[in-house]
């Protein structure tokens, strides 16, 4: 069989050259029949030494060849004379006759030889689908040992330890695919972690947006794979209490047609999550709760991670990543919850993500310098930072609850000017003027700048 045969007999060859004398001969026959003819052409006219001798085809006869008059007498016994013309005469031999017959029935007889092939191939196949089985199975184990093999070595993968114990201990761990995408030049921050079902069974992780929480979630659970599965794994080091199963709740789709939202999606995989654990089981949950209400999510949020640590009889590792900041204090609450974050830097408000696990929580997730970087326009920037300021300052008595419970913001907790500048135009006017070098400006760009924000506002 060729390696890519046509899709039905007819369409193009099914079986490769060299299988058959027969089939061979016939491809080449059907598809340089012109080759074949000059070969013909070229052999007797050295034989015969008719340097005119041509070779043609008619409905009447077929192939035959044309000898010019004045070589007739050269002619073989052999030939047999089918025509004569006024200056010539047109002969014909077995070996053309042998040949036109061929040619013409070619194509038939390659389509219904390849169709014998096939079906004995089928045949003997089905006479040995065990052995093909078993050598099928083999070297699919040697092909995917190879590949293990050749991406540790490149990729300056370890050996992990398994044993029957329940923790998890990785040394400088990094993600698989990851590590494989950075800049030239740039290095992979390797991360350890530790998890056991005594002392630190679950983690909560925070740390700002694009810190690397979700890398971090992610690499655990290929090494854990790709140790249980017999490869080395990107780590110094890794020792592996066997794992059961590996629960994931890192990303959710909506699905319209069966009236699921991206929230319900979320709530049926943590519930399949929770109904199915067992101690040996490894849990990564991201950004649970973030579908709904701040006070909704962050609840349901709490009540996963005491379910997790107060189950009766399974002990779950767990990953938690989270921007609910308040369950780092689940920490002070159950003993065998741990607080971690991602560490960043802030130099002259510009956030450096250092990518390193640290013990500890954190309560900043720098969410709008992260859409400053995404290229946010700078009025909605500035805008949120103005908003944020007012919701840290409802900590500070800064805010109010109307007669329903509900908290407002107090205008007079951050003044911007000698006015409130709260409609989007003055704010924008008020930053134009700030940028402003009055030093600098000629009196008709003065009055240009004048003319152009009286325009502004409709005067």
């Amino acid at each position: 069989m060729l390696p890519e045969p046509a899709s039905q007999f007819g369409k193009g060859d099914v079986i490769a050259d060299g299988v058959s004398a027969e089939l061979d001969s016939l491809r080449r026959v059907a598809r340089h029949g012109k080759e074949l003819l000059n070969e013909i052409q070229e052999r007797e006219a050295e034989r015969t030494g008719i340097t005119s001798l041509k070779i043609s085809y008619n409905n009447v006869f077929g192939y035959y060849l044309e000898v010019r008059n004045t070589h007739k007498d050269k002619v073989p016994q052999d030939w047999i004379r089918k025509q004569t013309l006024v200056s010539a005469e047109r002969y014909i031999t077995q070996e053309l006759k042998e040949y036109e017959e061929k040619i013409l029935g070619a194509e038939e007889k390659i389509l219904t030889l390849e169709q014998s092939l096939f079906a004995l191939i089928v045949t003997e196949i089905q006479s040995n689908t065990f052995v093909i089985q078993q050598n099928s199975s083999v070297l699919a184990r040697l092909d995917t040992l190879a590949g293990f093999a050749q991406l540790a070595l490149s990729n300056k993968y370890n050996r992990p330890s398994i044993n029957i114990g329940n923790t998890i201990v990785i040394k400088e761990g990094r993600h698989p695919v990851i590590e494989t995408l950075m800049a030239p030049g740039e290095e992979y921050i390797a991360n350890d972690l530790y998890l056991d079902c005594d002392s630190q069974q679950i983690i909560i992780l925070t740390g700002p947006n694009m810190s690397g929480k979700s890398a971090l979630l992610r690499q655990t659970a290929l090494i854990v794979l790709l140790s249980q599965i017999g490869s080395f794994v990107p780590a110094k080091s890794a020792e592996i209490g066997i794992v059961d199963k590996i629960f994931t709740r890192v990303g959710a789709s909506d699905n319209i047609s069966r009236g699921e939202s991206t929230f319900m999606v979320e709530m049926l995989e943590t519930a399949t999550i929770l109904h199915n654990l067992s101690s040996r089981s490894l849990v990564l949950l991201d950004e649970i709760g973030r579908g709904t209400s701040t006070y909704d999510g962050m609840s349901i949020a709490w009540a996963i991670v005491e379910y997790l640590h107060e189950h009766p009889e399974h002990r779950a590792k767990t990953l938690f990543a989270t921007h609910y900041h308040e369950l780092n204090d689940l920490e002070e609450k159950f003993e065998r919850v741990k607080n971690f974050h991602i560490s960043v830097k802030e130099v002259d408000k510009t956030v450096i993500f250092l990518r390193k696990l640290v013990p500890g929580g954190t309560a900043h997730s720098f969410g709008i310098h992260v859409a400053r970087m995404a290229g946010m326009p700078q009025e909605v920037v500035k805008r949120a930072e103005r908003v944020l300021k007012k919701l840290e300052a409802k900590d500070n008595n800064s805010s109010k609850a109307d007669k329903k419970g509900r908290v407002t913001l107090n205008d007079d907790a951050v003044q911007l000017s000698f006015f409130q500048l709260e409609d989007p135009l003055l704010i924008s006017i008020r930053d134009e003027l700030k940028e402003l070098d009055i030093n600098t400006l000629s009196p008709l760009d003065a009055f240009d700048k004048l003319r152009s924000l009286k325009k502004k506002i409709g005067l």
